[in-house]
């Protein structure tokens, strides 16, 4: 065997233990723009493969104007969002949410930073972020989230009970191991730092959703 057919098999042989890897993350949910940060890229860097048990809601606390599903998709696709105490030195989630649009900024196969840190929300949660930007109406993005979170747990096969708010997670940093606790978030949707009855109220309106699938 020549050199030529030795590196053609070793091309071969490396193109099919990535297909071995790289799962596609499955059919993309309705009504969703699809612009993903750059494969090798920012909070891709690396192929983190994730199977999703887990969906984390968050909300962005960008108040600006500007602070648009589109905006914040732009900025993790271009990595401007850095996260310094992390693995990865990005932060990304997958999917942002505001009252007229959602885009997808990472497969829901891949592992984000959104959560906490090296934890279990990184590992096995899709990550969603509600917009809060002025002009944007609340409502509008909340009912969006529920119906993308609802169309999510039909696909992935994920119970109610595993629809979290970031605030569930234990944040613990990467690089120092510092316990920054619990973040309240979505800030809106927790009653003095935690789960109440707005967020029994979210969740039964996923489960409203979910049933009508």
């Amino acid at each position: 065997m020549n050199f030529r057919q030795i590196a053609r098999c070793v091309l071969i042989a490396s193109l099919l233990s990535s297909c071995s890897v790289m799962v596609p993350q499955g059919p993309t949910p309705p009504g969703v723009t699809v612009d993903l940060i750059p494969n090798g890229r920012y909070a891709r860097r690396q192929y983190r493969p994730m199977r999703p048990t887990y969906i984390t809601i968050h909300a962005t606390e960008n108040f600006s104007r500007g602070g648009t599903a589109y905006a914040h998709a732009q900025m993790l696709k271009t990595g401007a969002i850095k996260g310094r105490h992390n693995a990865i030195g990005y932060i990304g989630w997958h999917f942002t949410v505001d009252d007229h649009s959602i885009y997808q900024s990472m497969p829901t196969n891949e592992r984000g930073e959104h959560a906490d840190y090296d934890g279990p929300g990184n590992r096995s949660s899709i990550g969603i972020e509600m917009c809060e930007n002025r002009g944007n109406d609340r409502a509008r993005t909340l009912d969006k989230t529920a119906q993308l979170t609802a169309w999510l747990m039909k696909q992935y096969d994920i119970p109610l009970d595993h629809v979290v708010p970031h605030q569930h997670w234990l944040m613990v940093r990467h690089d120092d191991h510092r316990n920054l606790g619990h973040k309240n978030c979505p800030h809106f949707l927790m009653d003095r730092g935690r789960p109440g009855a707005k967020w029994q109220a979210f969740l039964s309106r996923i489960a409203a959703y979910w049933r009508a699938l």
